[in-house]
């Protein structure tokens, strides 16, 4: 049964009349015309873009087109034809171009051309009519002169009652002429060259041989920008983000969340009803997903700075085990009547623990940028709700997140192997005992490096593997040393990022020894570190100065905080020889800026998803605009033989529990090759923060005939929370294709039905819903 399931069933609902907030839910960064309501339609002109109405001249029509009048179109005029055969051509110069009409049960198919190449059939066809539509879209054409053209196709599906086909506006991307784009729909390579960054780096990977080169392919778009990333099968990416003008629509509206095929690169959207605006995320022990906090959110109106009717900063959004190829049933679930957080939080960090239960940690009680006294929200609470110290599940208050204020958001968080929590914030760290409810703070990292937002660095737990008996060490990898008690004013998007990574071992004699301190080859704020199966840490993303956020400090780029955009991946070795761990041998370098919002994850294949990026209150098309592109970047390994898991990986692997898997060895593989069995979480990915991400070592042993290979699980959920995880078999360096299962007993964590109607009780549902004035700021979000 799902966690929604024993929540629903177990669940008085519970309604309490409270009096409103007073003040506004928002305190961010607004924009001209930002705050007037207008219907959140499809149809949407970015900064950078421009749009052409149905009666343009530029716009010419063969054959019998109608034109039709209403407020309910674009500039209160239409086109339509029934005819087939009848076209409309447009030349334009730009990188993008998108087409909006009517949809209903009267339309029908249109074939679309671009300069003069078939590029799709789309179909108009919706049971409900819908005005404002986007109707077609591509993204990144080579910047110069192309030619649209629609033509009807003469046909429609079974279910329509006609073949109409209507233009009511095109939209073109100017785009950069500088900028080197490459289009969706292909696949292309990026040059394996170093360009200038900031600052500039040695171009290595022409000195290395083939076999050791990375590749970096650039396929696919994620339709809805990729703030937030979660692998949740072996064939999908769950992608989400907060509430703007996405080109992939739902229900006749932007969409703000989707599936994403890692094989195919379709895409399904999914209907959210709240804000997910910088929320976080974690996988339950049964392997249910939840999203959790955000800001007030849309219906069926918005602006880009007033996100609507339905309260996100409590939210909390169920997404059910989802394995299938098949995603259509699947589906994101909120109910706020009887599933919510007790306090309002937004940039709240969410961990699985030892118990299999979620911590949700901190956060600001509206949205804004940097935080403060009065916006903090320095607890924690679980979910399900627990009635741990008294607290009868309300929130828990931690000194800690008020000592690190202010530039604490998004804190780093890591379940360790005796079942507490490492917690970074600001330039401050403790280890936070969960069960007894205390704090032990370890020394201050060095150098007055800030590590979270937003002086944003990341963080990572390195692996842990029976050998030392699963000591755990902590990496935390760039940041800023900009002073948080500054002003907007005081800050710039040139003030130089840090390159500093700092280790410390979580043991008694590893922190008296205090933080061991490394350089990167470039600094980073906002970077991105991947776990890889072989142990090794890829850092990609982020910017050579400036700090997260939009809209906020003196000479911004595009609204950008940040600048100089670090383009180069680097690869980090922790066992590797002090002064020598980090390499770019053979990395390829990207042509497009991955700034605030990126995110990147492994995925089961065994390479790395690149997407995202958007420092804009709303979509944008200007220098550092949103970005939809995905990159997918291939380790060396990935043009190796790869050794073979061929079956016998459970479904569900109990703690302590034994499994022979069947497995094929790569030809070229020695007696006595170094093998390993990697147990990862991948993670729920966003804001350079990777709280869950984590690789256990299994113990392991061949056959005499290496092909079975006898696997034991981890020995508690100290060592590996309960949940899902995916296991690789890595022979000699190289890892084969992940394949998915749940370790643990495989059920929810435990609900305190006590503690959830108390939480109910205390708590009123949306209570932010009324909260619309907007208070004037130059902060951001």
């Amino acid at each position: 049964m799902g966690i929604r399931s024993l929540l629903l069933s177990s669940t008085l609902v519970v309604l309490v009349a409270t009096s409103c907030i007073a003040d506004s839910a928002w305190n961010g960064h607004l924009t001209p015309g930002s705050t007037s309501k207008a219907r959140f339609a499809p149809y949407y002109v970015p900064p950078g873009a421009k749009s052409y109405d149905s009666s343009s001249p530029l716009l010419h029509y063969s054959g019998t087109w109608t034109e039709s009048f209403s407020s309910a179109y674009v500039q209160k005029s239409i086109r339509t034809t029934s005819e087939p055969g009848a076209s409309m051509s447009f030349t334009f110069t730009g990188t993008g171009i998108e087409w909006f009409g009517n949809q209903d049960k009267r339309h029908g198919v249109a074939q679309v051309y671009i300069d003069g190449n078939p590029v799709r059939e789309v179909d108009a066809y919706n049971e409900t009519p819908l005005k404002q539509q986007r109707i077609f879209w591509e993204f990144g054409l080579p910047q110069g002169k192309h030619t649209l053209k629609i033509v009807n196709a003469g046909k429609s599906n079974a279910a329509s009652k006609g073949a109409y086909v209507d233009v009511d506006a095109l939209v073109v991307t100017i785009g950069q002429a500088t900028e080197q784009q490459t289009p969706l729909q292909q696949n292309t390579v990026s040059s394996t060259q170093d360009t200038p960054s900031y600052p500039p780096l040695l171009d290595l990977s022409s000195k290395f041989p083939a076999e050791s080169q990375w590749t970096l392919v650039q396929n696919g778009s994620t339709g809805v920008h990729a703030m937030q990333l979660a692998i949740i099968s072996e064939t999908h990416a769950l992608v989400v983000d907060k509430v703007e003008h996405n080109p992939l629509t739902v229900s006749g509206h932007p969409a703000w969340a989707a599936l994403y095929n890692l094989n195919t690169h379709a895409l399904k959207p999914l209907s959210m009803q709240s804000n997910s605006f910088c929320a976080g995320g974690t996988f339950l022990s049964n392997g249910t997903l939840i999203n959790v906090g955000g800001n007030p959110v849309v219906e069926d109106h918005t602006a880009a700075a007033d996100f609507g009717d339905v309260d996100g900063l409590q939210a909390i959004r169920i997404f059910e085990p989802c394995e299938s190829n098949n995603v259509d049933d699947c589906q994101m679930y909120e109910n706020h009547d009887r599933i919510r957080m007790a306090s309002p939080r937004w940039y709240n960090t969410v961990l699985r623990i030892s118990d299999g239960s979620a911590m949700i940690i901190g956060g600001s009680s509206k949205g804004g940028w940097i935080n403060n006294g009065t916006t903090n929200n320095p607890t924690i609470e679980y979910y399900p709700a627990k009635d741990i110290h008294g607290s009868n599940g309300l929130p828990i208050h931690l000194p800690f997140l008020v000592d690190t204020l202010n530039s604490d958001l998004f804190p780093i968080a890591f379940s360790l192997p005796d079942g507490s929590v490492f917690m970074a914030a600001n330039r401050d760290a403790m280890i936070y005992n969960w069960q007894t409810n205390t704090e032990r703070r370890l020394p201050r990292i060095p150098n007055g490096v800030r590590v979270t937002y937003p002086m944003t660095g990341t963080g990572l737990l390195l692996p842990l593997s029976p050998d030392n008996d699963y000591t755990p060490e902590i990496l935390l990898c760039g940041g800023s040393t900009v002073d948080d008690t500054k002003p907007g004013y005081e800050i710039s998007s040139q003030d130089p990022a840090s390159a500093q990574c700092s280790r410390m071992v979580l043991t008694d004699a590893g922190i008296a020894a205090g933080w061991q301190v490394e350089q990167m080859p470039q600094a980073r704020t906002m970077p991105d570190a991947v776990l890889l199966p072989t142990g090794d840490v890829l850092i990609v993303n982020g910017a050579g100065s400036g700090i997260s956020g939009y809209g906020n400090v003196v000479d911004q780029v595009g609204a950008s905080n940040a600048d100089n955009p670090v383009l180069t991946p680097i690869l980090y070795s922790p066992s590797g020889p002090a002064e020598q761990r980090f390499s770019s041998a053979g990395m390829p370098t990207s042509n497009i800026p991955r700034l605030y919002h990126s995110v990147a994850t492994l995925t089961p294949n065994g390479d790395i998803m690149i997407a995202g990026s958007n420092p804009n209150l709303d979509r944008s098309e200007v220098k550092y605009g949103t970005e939809y592109r995905v990159e997918w970047l291939g380790p060396a390994y990935m043009k190796q033989e790869r050794p073979q898991i061929l079956g016998g990986v459970p479904k569900l692997l109990g703690f302590g529990d034994t499994a022979q898997l069947k497995v094929r060895l790569p030809s070229n593989s020695q007696q006595g090759a170094n093998i390993k069995v990697a147990l990862m979480d991948l993670g729920y990915v966003t804001h350079a923060v990777h709280a869950n991400s984590r690789l256990v070592y299994l113990q392991s042993s061949l056959s005499s005939d290496k092909s079975t290979l006898t696997i034991t699980g981890p020995p508690n959920g100290n060592i590996y929370p309960p949940g899902p995880g995916f296991i690789y078999l890595v022979v000699d360096g190289v890892p084969s294709t992940g394949i998915r299962l749940l370790v643990g007993d495989g059920k929810g964590p435990t609900v305190d039905q006590a503690a959830q109607q108390n939480v109910l009780k205390a708590t009123s549902v949306d209570q932010y819903e009324k909260t619309k004035g907007h208070p004037k700021d130059d902060s951001s979000e």
